[in-house]
C-alpha cells in the first residue's frame, strides 16, 4: 500500500487541533474545559413556584426519556459524554477504551461516528510498531493521542453525523481526520460536509482520494500520456480512477494480485501483472511500498520518464539498481506527499479546497469497488491484527457503528 494520510498530518488541521487541545487542556478531562452554564435570569421572588415545579418535573421526565433514547441509538448528550475509542496498546495489540468527551465550546461540533475506514498501508505499519523514531513527529495524525509505538490512538478516515454545533452543520454528514471512535468533539473547521449523494461508506475514502489528487497535481499528466500505476492498493486504485478521466490517457494498473483485474475493470483502466506491464511509458505512479515495485516502475519508463512515488516505507530498507537505464535514459523519481499541497497548486489552493474536491470526486460510484469488507467497531482489535498479518485481504475495510 502507498503512503496514505498518516505520513504527515495536514498542517492546517494540526494547528486547529493544537489550538483546540490547548484551549481545553486544563479541565481535568483529557483535552477539555468545562463551560460555565449561563445564569438564570428573572426574579425568583416573583416566580410561580408550583408552575416551576411542574415544568421541572416535565423537564426531568424529558431528560430521562432522551437519555434512554441515546442509550439505544448511540447518541451522546451533555449528561453522558463518554465514547469508545480504539487504541493500540502496544505493537500488535489493540483494545477498546472509554473516552470521556470534552464539553463543546461555541465553535465546536459534537460528531457521532457513522463509519470509519482503515488506511491499510499506514495503519497496519503503525499497528506493527514500524514507525521509525526519526519520523514519529511527522507521522502524527491531527487528532492523535499518545505516542508511537504505543499506547496510541491513531487513524484519520472518519465519517459521522453532527449532533451539536453551528446551525449550518447540525444534522449534516461530515468527514474528519479523526481516529476510530464512536463520538468526538472537534472545532467546526476540522470537519468537511459530505455531499448528500455520497454514501458514508464511500465518503471514508476522502482522505485517500485527496492523496491521489495531490499526486496528480505533482505529476501533471498530459493529454495522450501512457501511464501505469504500480501497486493496486487504496491509493493506487484512487489514482488510477482519476487518471482514467484524462483525455486520451492510457492507464494500466499493475499489481502482483491477479484479482485486482476485476477492480481495474470497474475503474475503467487496463490491468497487468508486473512482468506483463507495457513499457516505454511517460509516467509511472508507484504505490506498492516495495523495492521490487519501485524498481519495476523505473523499468517501465521511456527516456526522461518520471516515477511519482507515493509509498511510505516506514523502517523498511529500499534497494534499487541504478547502474544502467536509470542514467542512460535520464529517468527521475519524485516523492509526492499529502502533508502539504503540491507546489503546482499551493499558491491557489488550500488543503481545505483539496479535501472538498476529493469529496466531490467521490460522487463517482466506481469508487465503491474499493470497499471490500466491513466489521463492527467492537471487532476492530481483531480486524487490525488480521490486516497487519495479511490474513484478511482487503482494499478498504470499513468499520460500522450501528448506523443501521
Amino acid at each position: 500500500m502507498g503512503c496514505e494520510r498518516g505520513v504527515s498530518a495536514l498542517v492546517q488541521l494540526e494547528m486547529i487541533a493544537a489550538a483546540h487541545f490547548t484551549r481545553h487542556r486544563d479541565s481535568g478531562i483529557d483535552v477539555s474545559t468545562k463551560v460555565e452554564p449561563s445564569k438564570m435570569s428573572g426574579n425568583p421572588d416573583e416566580a410561580d413556584v408550583p408552575s416551576i415545579r411542574r415544568r421541572s418535573s416535565r423537564v426531568l421526565r424529558h431528560n430521562t426519556v432522551m437519555r434512554e433514547a441515546r442509550q439505544h441509538d448511540g447518541r451522546v448528550g451533555p449528561e453522558d459524554r463518554v465514547a469508545q475509542a480504539f487504541w493500540l496498546r502496544e505493537p500488535g495489540r489493540g483494545e477498546i477504551r472509554p473516552a470521556r468527551l470534552p464539553e463543546p465550546g461555541p465553535g465546536d461540533v459534537v460528531v457521532r461516528t457513522v463509519r470509519s475506514g482503515i488506511s491499510r498501508g499506514t495503519e497496519t505499519l503503525v499497528f506493527r510498531g514500524a514507525v521509525p523514531l526519526a519520523q514519529r513527529a511527522r507521522m502524527r495524525a491531527p487528532f492523535q493521542e499518545g505516542d508511537f509505538p504505543g499506547p496510541v490512538k491513531y487513524g484519520y478516515l472518519n465519517v459521522g453525523a453532527v449532533e451539536e454545533g453551528p446551525a449550518e452543520l447540525r444534522g449534516r454528514t461530515v468527514f474528519c481526520l479523526y481516529p476510530h471512535q464512536t463520538a468526538y468533539v472537534v472545532p467546526a473547521g476540522a470537519v468537511s460536509v459530505v455531499p448528500e449523494d455520497v454514501p458514508p461508506a464511500r465518503a471514508v475514502l476522502a482522505g485517500t482520494v485527496e492523496t491521489a489528487v495531490n499526486a496528480l497535481w505533482d505529476a501533471l499528466p498530459a493529454v495522450g500520456d501512457r501511464v501505469a500505476v504500480v501497486g493496486g492498493g487504496m491509493v493506487g486504485c484512487c489514482v488510477a480512477r482519476l487518471l482514467s478521466r484524462y483525455p486520451a490517457v492510457r492507464v494500466t494498473l499493475v499489481d502482483v494480485d491477479p484479482g485486482r483485474a476485476d477492480v481495474a475493470a470497474v475503474l475503467g483502466v487496463d490491468f497487468a501483472l508486473p512482468n506483463d506491464a507495457p513499457e516505454g511509458l511517460d509516467l509511472v505512479v508507484h504505490t506498492s511500498a516495495t523495492s521490487e515495485g519501485l524498481q519495476r516502475a523505473l523499468d517501465l519508463l521511456a527516456v526522461e520518464g518520471t516515477v511519482i512515488d507515493l509509498s511510505w516505507y516506514g523502517d523498511t530498507e529500499v534497494r534499487l539498481s541504478l547502474g544502467g537505464a536509470f542514467h542512460d535514459r535520464r529517468l527521475a523519481i519524485r516523492s509526492s506527499q499529502v502533508g502539504a499541497v503540491s507546489p503546482a497548486r499551493a499558491s491557489r489552493r488550500t488543503s481545505a479546497d483539496r479535501l472538498a474536491l476529493a469529496l466531490e470526486v467521490l460522487r463517482d460510484p466506481a469508487f465503491d469497488a474499493l470497499l471490500t469488507g466491513e466489521s463492527r467497531f467492537d471487532e476492530l482489535p481483531d480486524v487490525m491484527a488480521r490486516l497487519a498479518a495479511g490474513s484478511l485481504p482487503a482494499l478498504c475495510h470499513t468499520i460500522t457503528y450501528g448506523e443501521a
